[in-house]
């Protein structure tokens, strides 16, 4: 037994002084080709903020911000808390996001990601084929005084030579977003309306039969409920956001 446990000890210290004579090749890891060592590592870090920003990028330049604020506008509206939860109303809002740009997205894939997938097209041209989707959907939906903001502003900030193209993503995003913000609010009070007016008559029937003691919302919420229910509206609120793209 003392015999073969050296022979392992020697067997062992043979096999780790084999694996401390080998060298690791980068050469496998990164492939000699037109890119550096550094500029794919640079690539590859690229690729990875990409990915962790992408429910930003999803809300920037998609039409997902207005069908969660008015799904929100229509919760607080009701005058419910948690009903739908915010899982329910986020994945509602992804789904009808889905279904509105899905044209948009089958572009960008055909045109841009596809190609340069395959190594078709450079990198350059495939991220200005994958974004041109992208700016003709928001440019169709901007309004044109949150561009021309944002246009002065960077004329102010960078000088009348060096301001921004109205088709630069740096200006035609947040003019967007805040076009997308202010058509989310109009919609949410258009939403929100008819439920105010409901507890304003119940609030006013109640004070004149002298119900002081109970809270106006435990009568109106299910009259809310029930009227929504009656004129279908989760069917007119989400047909209505969807022809609001054009």
């Amino acid at each position: 037994m003392i015999a073969r446990f050296r022979w392992a000890l020697v067997a062992l210290a043979l096999s780790s002084q084999a694996a401390l004579a080998q060298t690791i090749d980068f050469q496998t890891l990164f492939p000699a080709g037109d890119a550096s060592v550094s500029g794919r590592i640079v690539q590859l870090l690229v690729v990875m903020t990409v990915l962790s920003v992408a429910p930003g990028l999803l809300m920037m330049v998609t039409s997902f911000a207005r069908f969660l604020i008015a799904f929100s506008f229509l919760r607080a509206g009701l005058g419910l808390q948690t009903t739908p939860n915010n899982l329910i109303l986020v994945s509602l809002a992804l789904f009808m996001t889905l279904f509105v740009m899905a044209p948009t997205f089958q572009e960008a894939w055909e045109n841009g990601v596809k190609p340069m997938v395959e190594n078709k097209i450079s990198q350059q041209d495939g991220y200005t084929r994958t974004t041109a989707p992208f700016r003709t959907f928001m440019k169709a939906n901007v309004r044109d005084k949150d561009l021309t903001l944002f246009e002065q502003m960077s004329a102010a900030r960078f000088g009348e030579q060096n301001k921004g193209n109205p088709d630069d993503l740096q200006i035609l995003v947040p003019a967007f977003m805040v076009s997308e913000l202010r058509r989310g609010f109009e919609i949410g009070f258009l939403v929100t309306l008819p439920f105010l007016i409901i507890d304003l008559v119940v609030a006013t029937i109640m004070t004149a039969m002298g119900m002081m003691m109970m809270p106006p919302t435990v009568v109106s919420l299910p009259l809310k409920v029930l009227f929504f229910v009656l004129v279908d509206g989760w069917s007119l609120l989400v047909g209505a956001l969807v022809k609001s793209f054009t």
